[in-house]
């Protein structure tokens, strides 16, 4: 019994710009077009389970990528809260209502507590991680840059009382 193998030989083809002279290789750049064009189709339509030939198209004949509907977002996809939008930025302002960002309404003075600051910036750091994946980009963009701006005010304030303490501390 002998069973006939595949043929197990490879093609190379040249798909390098240019020639070994430096010339343009026209003919490989349009192919290349022409390829990138259909990739995009021919993945939506995978996705979708259809083929890739537009309504009323020949058979045979790829779509163009304008005769292919932008594909809709999903509908399991994570869609913007405007309550956790603002719960962000109401952590984000006590925190750096703590760094000294806001005036004590009573007294006027900036409110310095860095021990209160981090923890806040904890919270919004443990926020991220446990919404991880659940966010939608809006949100995920809004936290990150509030958690950024809010690090390096810490980083940077955390120095200055390091440099008045230590300053304090020499007779």
């Amino acid at each position: 019994m002998s069973e006939s193998k595949p043929d197990e030989s490879f093609k190379v083809v040249d798909r390098r710009l240019f020639t070994q002279e430096g010339e343009f290789r026209k003919d490989i750049a349009e192919q290349q077009d022409r390829e990138r064009e259909t990739a995009p189709a021919a993945a939506a339509s995978k996705a979708a389970g259809t083929s890739a030939a537009a309504p009323g198209a020949p058979a045979g004949k790829p779509a163009t990528p304008s005769a292919i509907a932008p594909e809709p977002p999903a509908a399991d996809a994570p869609k913007r809260n405007p309550a956790f939008e603002n719960l962000i930025r109401s952590l984000g302002q006590n925190a750096a209502m703590l760094l000294g960002g806001y005036a004590d309404p009573r007294t006027g003075q900036p409110v310095f507590d860095l021990e209160g600051a981090r923890e806040m910036i904890d919270m919004l750091d443990v926020l991220r991680e446990k919404t991880r994946g659940n966010l939608a980009a809006e949100e995920d963009t809004l936290l990150l840059d509030v958690l950024g701006n809010l690090k390096l005010a810490f980083m940077e304030m955390a120095k200055a009382a390091a440099k008045q303490e230590k300053a304090q501390s020499r007779p």
